[in-house]
């Protein structure tokens, strides 16, 4: 909003300082203050009326040291960061730019169907929550919806550029040559021609590319649905989640922005996407939020986000990494979803099986998910997290060192 008006005060009144406003980076600097401000400031606002409402979370009691102490403490807090990335990104962005379009819509509709979840939760005392088939569907019509978006849409595009005299054209910048075309390219980590294509997958048995949306379609609405969930099981100890999204926005943030800007993507000699820039805005309000519930989030927590923050936090990154075509990363980036995750199928699956052959479940953690098992191990909340969250870390440079390790 902010950039549509200073360019209009610039070009019809030449405003000083007016400039500013078309640097990303300065935007990016704005919004991730004032999402931090709204996370610190006005989260202690909600928090109150919360409590007010006595919107607490409903403990069950397994057996966890601390953990019947947080009985009653408020949930819902995800409205918290929904805000505090919705006001920057629209104060800041290009909010006509596709890619700010897709982000607030997945931000607005997994945040809905977590506050749905929340809501039956506290008011209706229903434990269980929304249906999860009602969670699923919800995250397969987004799945849908942005997978759509991003093959079909006329302004999701990459530039190529010309080889010489051929006539062929590659994302990689040989000349002043180029086309922005639709592609269905993606990212391969650590290869040296490390671009695939999605229509390669259909290319054997004849159907590529009119088929080429469908198998891309549903690898979004898997990669969104995985994500959210993982996102979703993260969030069980006080500032896990929301401290290991932080870490995993501001990487991205910087993956946008070298995929956005010429300079920088001709010098890692990757694809450049126009448009994508817009995304580090985002980013900046989007770790700006986290940091800001963290005031309130770590141990003990004043308030958990439940699935209202959760699902959305989650979402919000796999669409992230989808729009600067950096999907196939998202394992490493986000280990530690994918671990969690992990055990849970893995916990569940073997007590299924020792059941129906020796009669008996047994468990390969103590309790899961992952961060449940250390704390039935003795661990205090406090290192758990912390621990969590330095392996977030290492995650994070791992994914960057793609750029250049091939």
């Amino acid at each position: 909003m902010f950039y549509y008006l200073f360019d209009f005060l610039e070009k019809n009144y030449d405003l000083a300082g007016a400039g500013l406003f078309k640097y990303i980076s300065f935007r990016a600097f704005l919004a991730i203050i004032l999402s931090l401000v709204i996370g610190a400031v006005f989260g202690k606002r909600l928090i109150n009326m919360l409590r007010a409402l006595q919107v607490g979370e409903s403990i069950r009691n397994l057996g966890l040291e601390g953990q019947m102490q947080k009985q009653g403490t408020p949930t819902m807090g995800g409205i918290i960061i929904i805000a505090s990335i919705i006001i920057p990104t629209l104060l800041f962005a290009k909010v006509l730019n596709i890619y700010i379009i897709l982000m607030l819509v997945t931000t607005l509709w997994l945040g809905l169907i977590g506050f749905l979840d929340d809501y039956i939760k506290v008011f209706k005392k229903n434990k269980e929550g929304l249906a999860g088939k009602f969670k699923i569907a919800g995250q397969v019509a987004l799945g849908l919806f942005v997978g759509l978006m991003l093959y079909f849409d006329n302004d999701v595009v990459v530039r190529e550029y010309a080889l010489g005299d051929s006539g062929i054209y590659t994302t990689s910048k040989v000349s002043e040559d180029y086309v922005d075309v639709h592609s269905s390219i993606t990212t391969i980590p650590f290869l040296k021609d490390n671009e695939f294509d999605y229509c390669d997958l259909l290319d054997w048995i004849g159907l590529c590319p009119d088929y080429t949306w469908a198998i891309y379609t549903l690898v979004v609405i898997f990669i969104i649905t995985a994500v959210s969930n993982g996102a979703n099981i993260t969030d069980g100890i006080d500032g896990l989640a929301a401290g290991i999204s932080a870490i995993v926005g501001l990487t991205i943030a910087i993956l946008a922005y070298v995929s956005g800007n010429t300079i920088f993507a001709d010098y890692l000699n990757i694809m450049y996407i126009p448009n994508t820039g817009e995304l580090v805005i985002f980013c900046a309000a989007f770790v700006g939020a986290c940091v800001g519930f963290l005031w309130y989030n770590t141990y003990p927590a004043q308030v958990f986000m439940g699935d209202t923050g959760s699902l959305s936090l989650g979402g919000t990154i796999a669409v992230l990494a989808l729009a600067i075509r950096k999907e196939l990363l998202i394992p490493v980036l986000c280990g530690v979803f994918l671990i969690e995750n992990l055990s849970v199928i893995i916990q569940v699956s073997y007590f299924k099986y020792t059941k129906k052959k020796y009669g008996e479940g047994r468990r390969i953690f103590k309790m899961s998910p992952l961060h449940h098992h250390y704390q039935k191990l003795g661990h205090s909340e406090p290192k758990i997290v912390t621990r969590f969250w330095i392996i977030g870390i290492l995650l994070a440079v791992l994914t960057l060192s793609t750029l250049k390790i091939r």
